[in-house]
């Protein structure tokens, strides 16, 4: 009979436990969820009081039947699955299965997967919290019926398989807002006059910026008020009339909480929230590290604190005093916003003694990457600040007022190991001004005015926009990743160069449930339910209650809209194509992957076929029309409606008026397919007197790059099409 049964949710955590512990214990993982709600139907009885009908997952059968058995031959079965509210709701599934009294201390959690922590946490075994469950049951059953009963009419008035979510739509919403911000912008016009002086003595260059009149800031928006201003000052004295000598300290940023991780990830490494979470899931579970074996690197990762413990507090201490010197430690303790959950420590390393380089070559490359990235910003958390020198001088001519600045690195502090990008800004760089005295002159060497136009607004990043939804108080960490990852898999938004532009789908659908869910795809909605979702969590709230104070009004809305859109058909642009086989003039429609035209007298006539985006200008080869096509990865090319015809022309690049076209420019597959085919013959010849081992990793190189070639003629004959 096992003495302990622990089940995890995954294989890789599963390993890692079992190697922490000896004896008679068995470790398992449910492979996430094991029950949840039938994907045919909602699932949910509303007249019986909103209760959920939870079924096992299909394909599952067999592991239930494995984990029920093991857990009647088990003395002690703890249920160790991740410590947040998800985990904690597939531990009360797992206690329903394998019949586990509820009052049972059945629950051990781990905060990070080190020796000490596992074999403490099985010590000390708790009850399901029910309160951290009742609150995810309620974020799946809301969000259940949010998305049933909205997307039904997305797909009478724009096409079937379209979903509407309660913190996806909201997304989509925020990004279609920005993009009109945009495309409504307006430009308006501005100046700034540099001027570049030197100082007589040193022969020192220096830039100073135009500020105003008799000390008033005056803003220059015309060439006209610049032009006089140049007439005044252009043969005046340059003054050095106020000198202002200071210091200025940058205090480092705090650890990492789920979404500052995705977002430096995003704009240091350019992964994206999938991939970050992917990877660091991975390191939270365990990496075989030499002699140390298999251990968890960093606590766990879905976090909103930025607490750390008194223990890694004392080993970076210990560490950065022993690499740097005590002038760089700083014990800092950071202030947790008061809407987190706080219940975990911020995103840090384990074990502060295992430096990224020391054990770079245990790790994949992108493990390396953000390990390092955790661990530096960890660190630097805990040093003194970085302090810059810093000197202003105002310097009058004519009674104009320019005014020069600049700043000297002192101490580097923190920076010497790490310093947080900040999206949109420039790093500070060192700016050197000349010693110089009040009532000194300096020589003008030039003038220089700038006209400038104001900008639009910046469109999301992955990075922007998890701020973005963080700061309105939409969804909760774990949340981003699926959220983003889901609006892109729906087509409602693309990436173009890192930047969320919204599709006209996107744009279509988010129209028609502004229009008719204007209360549900709110940004203050939604903020205010995630309050609540946490008042559940803390056992302030019933889960129920909240479901129904939502659902009555929800539902009088639904039926309003179903009424209101009965008769009402979605008016389709018509093109100026006609169609090949009835005459009609197509329609324009939204597809899955965007526009696309079709015959009006569907079902009579079937006929539909893409609608090619052209550019104004004509093909720099043949002056024939250019196509803007997509690869399969999303990637715009230009390419002549005559090729491959009687025209070759094909580019990455917007085609501008009277240049010249490179063939070199064109998207270079052929040569990559040559190639990859060479590398293959060429393995093969060497191969003839290898061993069978070497013969087997050669064959399944060679596999590899047929496949490769494979798919580059696919995307090579979809760019000729």
């Amino acid at each position: 009979m096992t003495d302990k049964l622990i089940i995890v949710e995954s294989p890789a955590k599963a390993n890692t436990i079992k190697k922490f512990l000896g004896g008679n214990t068995k470790v398992m993982a449910s492979m996430g969820h094991i029950r949840d709600l039938p994907k045919s139907k909602m699932g949910i009885k509303i007249e019986q009081d909103f209760e959920p009908e939870y079924i096992n997952i299909r394909g599952k059968g067999d592991l239930i039947n494995k984990l029920k058995k093991e857990a009647k031959e088990a003395k002690n079965v703890y249920l160790a699955t991740d410590p947040d509210r998800e985990g904690e709701a597939i531990a009360w599934h797992l206690a329903h299965i394998l019949e586990i009294p509820e009052d049972s201390n059945c629950r051990v959690t781990f905060n990070e997967i080190t020796k000490e922590t596992v074999k403490n946490s099985i010590q000390k075994p708790r009850k399901i919290d029910m309160n951290l469950t009742d609150a995810q049951q309620a974020r799946r059953v809301l969000d259940r019926i949010v998305g049933y009963k909205m997307s039904p009419v997305l797909w009478k008035k724009v096409k079937r398989g379209l979903s509407a979510g309660r913190v996806q739509s909201v997304a989509v919403k925020l990004i279609v807002d920005r993009e009109e911000e945009i495309e409504k912008f307006i430009p308006e016009e501005y100046w700034n006059i540099y001027a570049k002086l030197q100082d007589k003595k040193t022969k020192k260059s220096f830039s100073a910026t135009f500020y105003g009149k008799n000390g008033k800031k005056q803003e220059l928006h015309k060439e006209n008020e610049v032009n006089e201003i140049l007439e005044q000052i252009e043969n005046g004295k340059y003054i050095v009339t106020n000198i202002k000598k200071g210091e200025k300290k940058r205090t480092p940023a705090p650890p990492f909480t789920t979404s500052t991780m995705q977002q430096e990830a995003s704009r240091k490494l350019g992964f994206t929230l999938k991939r970050t979470m992917s990877v660091a899931q991975g390191l939270y579970e365990g990496v075989h590290v030499g002699e140390r074996g298999t251990v968890g690197l960093i606590t766990y990762m879905r976090t909103d604190s930025i607490r750390i413990s008194e223990e890694a507090r004392s080993a970076a201490k210990e560490q950065i005093t022993k690499k740097y010197g005590k002038s760089y430690y700083e014990n800092r303790y950071y202030r947790t916003n008061q809407n987190a959950q706080d219940a975990h420590e911020a995103i840090r390393p384990t074990y502060v003694d295992l430096d990224p380089e020391d054990i770079k070559g245990y790790l994949s490359p992108e493990q390396y990457k953000l390990y390092r990235l955790i661990y530096n910003r960890f660190i630097a958390s805990q040093m003194s600040q970085a302090v810059y020198d810093t000197v202003s001088l105002d310097i009058n001519v004519n009674d104009y007022l320019f005014k020069a600045s600049g700043q000297t690195l002192k101490f580097k502090g923190f920076m010497t190991l790490y310093v947080e990008t900040v999206e949109n800004e420039k790093e500070e760089d060192d700016v050197s001004i000349p010693e110089l005295e009040v009532g000194e002159e300096v020589k003008k060497q030039k003038l220089e005015p700038k006209q400038s136009f104001t900008e639009p607004p910046a469109r999301y990043t992955e990075a922007s926009l998890v701020k973005a939804l963080e700061e309105k108080e939409i969804g909760r960490p774990s949340t981003y990743s699926p959220t983003i990852t889901t609006i892109l898999e729906r087509r409602y938004i693309q990436k173009e160069q890192k930047q969320l532009v919204p599709t006209d789908l996107g744009k279509i659908v988010n129209q028609l449930l502004v229009e008719n869910f204007k209360d549900v795809v709110n940004v203050e909605f939604t903020a205010k339910i995630e309050k609540e979702f946490d008042e559940i969590a803390e056992g302030k709230e019933p889960w129920k209650q909240v479901i129904r104070e939502f659902y009555g009004p929800f539902e009088k809305q639904v039926e309003k809209v179903e009424k209101e859109l009965e008769h009402v058909k979605l008016v389709e642009e018509v093109s100026d194509v006609p169609c090949e086989k009835c005459g009609r003039m197509m329609v324009i429609k939204y597809g899955r992957y965007g526009k696309f035209l079709a015959c009006p007298g569907y079902p009579e006539c079937k006929n539909a076929k893409p609608l090619v985006e052209t550019v104004d200008v004509p093909c720099p080869v043949c002056g024939g029309k250019v196509q803007v096509r997509k690869t399969k990865r999303g990637k715009k090319y230009y390419i002549c409606e005559n090729n491959p015809k009687s025209c070759e022309y094909i580019s990455w690049n917007v085609p501008k008026k009277g240049e010249k076209w490179v063939p070199g420019e064109k998207p270079k597959k052929t040569t990559r397919r040559r190639t990859a085919k060479k590398n293959s013959k060429s393995t093969n010849m060497k191969t003839t007197k290898r061993t069978t081992a070497q013969k087997s990793v050669t064959k399944t190189n060679n596999k590899t790059a047929k496949k490769s070639t494979t798919v580059k003629k696919t995307t090579t004959k979809s760019k000729k099409k």
